[in-house]
């Protein structure tokens, strides 16, 4: 290959223009490092894929500014969050929502964000169009061929496919957002671990049928087809003309329009059949997150079965963790070591979504109990507690264990902070308090912790709060990510707290052993 010229770039490359990878661009801009991405497909997927996003990708989004933009491209599905169920989709009856309450049969508001349906071929290209907004240098038609990772960080080799022009790319960061089969895991040797293929093949029928007048009154999320000649689940990608059709068995050269049309249950004379995809639903987790300068995030890191889109949800929580991390390293704020929490935190979590979602039963109408399932709050709201990584005070030093089988975030460390809202008008909520930056939490009389939040090494603006969470005289120290980092009722302890979670190097603070952890009360 005959290479141009080599350029060095202070930031980051990443490889993979999906969701999680344009997420990741949006992220790194958002804290103000250098991006360049490259993908070689010439356009954003063409296929809708995944559609629901939670409430937790629904705040990294209201972080980047970018909420309005997802609800908006969402609109045609707006208000489809009910599951439907019947021997055909025009016999098909919507299923009840399900409602969560608290402990004294309250309503819960997990989130100031709803969760969003929308389908991916949509979304992608308003996350590219936010990218290049953002300033990151997004370049599609445009393959990595091969890379070179050490102490001085990646040298990778970039392929122009419009121009057929080649190029040298030296960066300090590689994120690989590169797919399921990720060319960079695999060349890096790192192994995946996990249950494997998860029940039989399937294949996912994409079609063009208008429908609005079968479903109008009964407009649903996804149907279960029960009929015994066509038996699968039917999604909808718009409401009205797209959707999906998700059948058992690996044959992609079945008699599709009549299959379709008798899961139906009507005629539909305009049906157009767009594509058929045979796929094998898994669960498989990578044995590391990281290898040196290079971070594997989204399917490249883990894959699930698509239960609520876990993959998607999870990946975009990857970049979410991953971005604040990378920018404080390459602005010298923090130690590289520091990077080092990203394995030790998102390939828990990872390895979590990925067996919620393989348990997840295929039966929408069944109600079995399952012990081993978390409440569906901590799946789509953040509630993963991280055991270790940039914490002080985590479940691995002793500190409180989150429930996962309710959902009562109490500000535990390595759980995202709990939502509340700060205003009467319910427009600011404490998930607004940090990201970009951090932000300390108190109860009570905030000066004694703006005076040694003085001292810190990374601006830490105090917010007082009131909140059954927060004891008067406790302090809640939140990342960038908005996870709770330390909590303890020592203001003195502050500056040496974010040194450690910085990675100070020896002797700048003391060992952890030395700062004091969690307030029980």
């Amino acid at each position: 290959m005959n290479v141009l010229r080599t350029r060095i770039r202070a930031g980051v490359l990443v490889v993979g223009g999906g969701l999680v990878g344009l997420t990741a661009a949006l992220l790194l801009r958002h804290h103000g490092v250098d991006v360049t991405l490259v993908e070689r497909h010439a356009t954003t997927s063409p296929q809708p894929k995944a559609r629901r996003f939670h409430t937790r990708t629904m705040e990294v989004f209201r972080e980047l500014g970018a909420a309005e933009l997802v609800h908006d491209a969402a609109r045609d599905l707006a208000g489809h969050y009910h599951m439907a169920a019947g021997r055909t989709l025009a016999e098909a009856e919507q299923l009840p929502l399900w409602q969560p309450s608290g402990p004294a049969g309250e309503d819960v508001e997990p989130s100031p964000e709803l969760p969003c349906l929308v389908a991916q071929d949509v979304l992608e290209p308003v996350l590219r169009r936010a990218a290049l907004d953002a300033g990151a240098d997004v370049r599609f038609r445009t393959a990595m061929t091969g890379f070179t990772s050490g102490a001085d960080g990646v040298v990778a080799e970039l392929h122009d496919l419009a121009s057929d022009r080649h190029e040298r790319l030296q960066v300090p960061l590689l994120v690989a957002a590169d797919g399921a089969r990720s060319p960079v895991r695999t060349a890096l040797g790192i192994g995946r671990s996990g249950r494997g293929a998860i029940g039989g093949p399937g294949v996912n029928v994409y079609f063009r049928a208008d429908l609005a007048d079968v479903v109008r009154g009964r407009e649903f999320n996804l149907c279960q087809i029960e009929h015994p000649d066509a038996p699968g689940a039917l999604a909808s990608v718009d409401g009205r003309a797209r959707w999906v059709f998700m059948a058992a068995g690996g044959e992609t050269d079945r008699d599709w329009p009549a299959l379709l049309r008798a899961a139906l249950g009507v005629a539909a004379p305009d049906l157009d059949v767009l594509s058929v995809l045979a796929w094998q639903p898994e669960m498989l987790v990578a044995d590391r997150y990281s290898a040196g300068p290079v971070h594997l995030a989204g399917d490249a890191a883990h894959v699930m079965p698509p239960f609520a889109a876990s993959g998607a949800n999870t990946g975009i929580a990857d970049v979410h963790n991953l971005g604040w991390k990378i920018a404080a390293v390459l602005a010298g704020t923090a130690a590289p070591a520091l990077l080092d929490s990203y394995d030790a935190e998102r390939r828990p979590a990872g390895w979590f979504a990925a067996d919620q979602s393989s348990r997840r039963s295929t039966d929408l109408r069944s109600a079995a109990p399952d012990d081993a399932l978390a409440h569906p709050y901590v799946l789509a709201a953040g509630g993963f507690q991280y055991p270790s990584g940039a914490l002080v005070g985590g479940p691995d030093q002793g500190g409180e264990i989150e429930p996962v089988h309710v959902f009562e975030p109490a500000g535990r460390v390595g759980t995202r902070v709990p939502h509340r809202w700060l205003d009467a008008t319910r427009t600011r909520s404490t998930l607004d308090l940090a990201g970009p930056g951090w932000a300390l939490v108190v109860g009570g009389d905030p000066a004694p912790w703006e005076r040694c939040a003085a001292d810190s090494p990374v601006p830490l603006p105090v917010h007082r709060v009131e909140a059954g969470f927060l004891p008067a005289g406790c302090a809640l120290l939140l990342r960038p990510d908005h996870v709770v980092a330390w909590r303890g009722p020592d203001p003195a302890q502050l500056p040496d707290v974010v040194r450690v979670l910085l990675g100070a190097p020896a002797g700048a603070a003391p060992p952890l052993s030395a700062i004091g952890t969690a307030d029980r009360a």
